[in-house]
């Protein structure tokens, strides 16, 4: 009999263990990256997936020209530059240009280029004098267009970055031209969380960079004597040495300053990441192109193989519970209303988190009473619906100032202001139904 109580307790204490859920695996944990700093986010929401060191202030070296691309395509679309306008060869982008050692096509002193082929050639090829070129076009000079490379990131709100050039390459390379007042020492540099949210807006903004930074090979000015076989920096493309499923770009970046940097994007089934690998190494500890490449297949598969995308609202279709919102002064007392985005969130696979809502309207058109101020014409945004977990991870977003999921929320019709002989009824039921609640009050206190 003792040994049957023994064997029973056992058993209990073993079918109850498998019963407790296993501890929580952090991601740093399951994705170890041999890297100095790295991150992890979604590129629709930004939600941050995996960060190591993501706000120490790193060398960033060819991951600059994203910021150069940005402005670039920026002042395409406001038509301030066009694709087929040339550019006449400075002797700076000259001398440059004829430096081999450097990522670099040929272009002939006085010569000109046409912005589309300057562009092709920083995008694919990562040339460091085309992204010169193409900063003096939009700017000037190289100098006036650092100016607006940190102007710009300061408008996008990004906080931990330093630009001093337009290509990444380190000032002293820039054979004593480099833009003033800078120092032949100074280095473009940003943290990985920074990084990661300018690639964020980059293909928020301008997504057609992705064309062109998944082109593999190119050519560039064919059929000439200057002719280049530009070869794509990026090896995660599909169809490139350490090709990976859903590769789509976006810039690799190397000097003995940054040592072996990359910012990737990919998409696969639903899911699109944003991965940002600086300073890679190897399992010797030695930097190299392949570490890069090896470090960020770590993040992505950590993204695509170990997380659930779930979407907890969706565009258009209600939400339990907030249907409504209150309306002031309207021909209706409540206007419907309905989520304008999809909200997705990722968490690690099999997780069942619980949340609650919070519904905030926002606005000029809000009475103090929390109430929406009658005419509410439908599709406006009158608010945001706000998700918090109430338990696994905390959801954590790549712009700071995003602390918590949000979604903003449209009315679905129109509510027209009611006349003034309904507000007049209105206000004259509101007066005898207080009357009447007075009087209830007073004889249930007789009692």
């Amino acid at each position: 009999m003792f040994k049957k109580g023994v064997i029973f307790m056992l058993s209990l204490l073993l079918a109850i263990s498998f019963l407790q859920p296993l501890p929580r695996v952090q991601a740093e944990e399951l994705v170890n990256v041999n890297a100095s700093a790295a991150i992890l986010i979604d590129s629709e929401s930004g939600q941050i997936l995996y960060e190591k060191n993501a706000d120490e202030m790193r060398g960033i070296a060819s991951m600059t020209k994203m910021m150069t691309e940005y402005l670039l395509l920026e002042a395409i679309k406001e038509k301030k530059v066009t694709w087929d306008q040339e550019y006449t060869v400075s002797e700076y982008v000259y001398k440059i240009s004829q430096d081999r050692s450097l990522s670099n096509v040929p272009l002939r002193l006085g010569e000109k280029y046409n912005v589309r082929e300057l562009y092709e050639a920083m995008t694919i090829y990562s040339a460091n004098a085309a992204t010169i070129a193409l900063a003096e076009t939009i700017a000037g000079s190289e100098a006036e267009f650092v100016k607006l490379m940190n102007k710009k990131g300061k408008e996008l709100g990004l906080e931990k970055y330093r630009f001093v050039n337009a290509s990444g390459l380190s000032n002293k390379d820039l054979k004593g031209m480099h833009p003033k007042p800078g120092t032949v020492e100074d280095e473009n540099m940003m943290s990985a969380r920074t990084t990661a949210e300018l690639a964020f807006y980059l293909i928020k903004d301008h997504p057609e960079v992705l064309k062109t930074a998944s082109v593999t090979k190119k050519k560039f000015r064919e059929g000439t004597d200057d002719e280049t076989n530009m070869e794509n920096w990026n090896w995660m493309l599909p169809s490139l040495v350490f090709g990976y499923e859903g590769m789509t770009g976006l810039k690799t970046g190397s000097t003995n300053f940054a040592g072996y940097c990359f910012t990737g994007t990919a998409e696969r089934d639903g899911k699109k990441f944003i991965s940002v690998i600086m300073d890679a190494k190897d399992e010797k500890g030695k930097g190299s192109p392949k570490a890069r490449f090896t470090e960020t297949k770590k993040l992505l598969d950590y993204g695509f193989n170990q997380l659930d995308r779930q979407e907890i609202i969706k565009k258009g279709k209600t939400v339990k519970g907030y249907e409504t919102a209150d309306v002031s002064k309207g021909k209706e007392k409540q206007v419907k209303i309905q989520p304008a985005q999809t909200l997705a969130i990722y968490t690690e696979k099999g997780e069942k988190p619980n949340y609650k809502f919070n519904l905030v309207l926002k606005g000029s058109e809000i009475t103090g009473d929390e109430k929406l101020l009658a005419p509410v014409k439908k599709d406006k945004v009158v608010g945001f619906l706000t998700l918090t977990p109430q338990n696994g991870s905390e959801l954590k977003y790549i712009m700071n100032k995003k602390q918590q999921a949000a979604v903003s929320m449209e009315a679905a019709e129109t509510v027209d202001k009611a006349n003034w002989f309904v507000l007049s009824m209105r206000a004259i039921g509101g007066f005898f139904a207080g009357l009447w609640t007075a009087a209830i009050d007073t004889i249930t206190g007789w009692f």
